[in-house]
């Protein structure tokens, strides 16, 4: 039976998605930047189909997934893998400050490759939303509208990201550092899972160092910006001076 607190609780529930998600849409934000831009909309809109996909089995499948703990720690050493590689050394800022490119894999083309990686992530990412929206609710519509609107909102967030990275590039790097530490956090929550660590890091602590992190980057991305926007207008004021000299 539908009740009208039921849709309080649909609410309440895409406000968990966003912010159980925030790390994930900077994942694929990364991801999807690899690339070409006029690909960029055709892949997020496969990934939000696969999403919505596995949100639906996952969800009738939500007591079996409460035992998969293992997808969080292929997840983790995933992501730590891609910071790696990004930070590894022989890359000159430039390079690195690029988002890398998106390659072909197991005979797929790279766009293909792109949205398996970015359905991978999500799998990996979703767990945790699923387990939430499960404790929160007993009523699998409720689980399901709360969370097919959160990813939803979720790939607004991503077309956001991809803007503010392809204007500050060296947002790059703060977003692989977010996806390195990431990467520890699913590493923990497994070990955590699996009994081996006492301590849980609370999701709350885990949003706000990511906040932190993308802060401090745009701060010094946008000084770095006005120092070059000040830069170019000197020049052009020298520029133009010269030019009235002679004359």
């Amino acid at each position: 039976m539908i009740e009208a607190s039921d849709f309080v609780t649909v609410a309440l529930l895409v406000a968990l998605e966003g912010l159980l998600s925030a790390d994930n849409a900077l994942v694929i934000a990364v991801m999807v930047l690899g690339l070409p831009k006029r690909e960029h909309r055709a892949a997020l809109h496969y990934g939000l189909i696969g999403a919505f996909a596995f949100r639906i089995v996952a969800t009738l499948l939500a007591m079996y997934l409460m035992r998969v703990v293992w997808v969080k720690l292929l997840g983790g050493l995933y992501l730590l893998y891609l910071a790696y590689s990004h930070f590894q050394g022989g890359k000159s800022e430039e390079e690195r400050r690029s988002p890398p490119k998106a390659t072909a894999w197991l005979g797929m083309s790279a766009f293909w490759t792109t949205v398996v990686r970015v359905e991978l992530v999500n799998l990996a990412f979703s767990i945790d939303s699923i387990l939430v929206a499960v404790a929160v609710s007993p009523k699998r519509w409720v689980v399901l509208s709360g969370g097919i609107i959160g990813i939803v909102a979720m790939r607004l967030v991503v077309g956001q990201l991809i803007a503010l990275i392809e204007r500050f590039p060296a947002l790059v790097d703060a977003a692989f550092i977010v996806i390195a530490w990431v990467g520890i956090k699913l590493t923990l929550d497994y070990l955590h899972a699996a009994g081996l660590l006492p301590v849980e890091i609370p999701q709350w602590v885990s949003l706000g160092l990511i906040v932190l992190i993308l802060a401090v980057a745009l701060f010094h991305a946008l000084r770095r910006e006005r120092r070059q926007q000040g830069k170019t207008g000197q020049a052009a004021q020298q520029l133009f001076n010269n030019e009235g000299d002679v004359r």
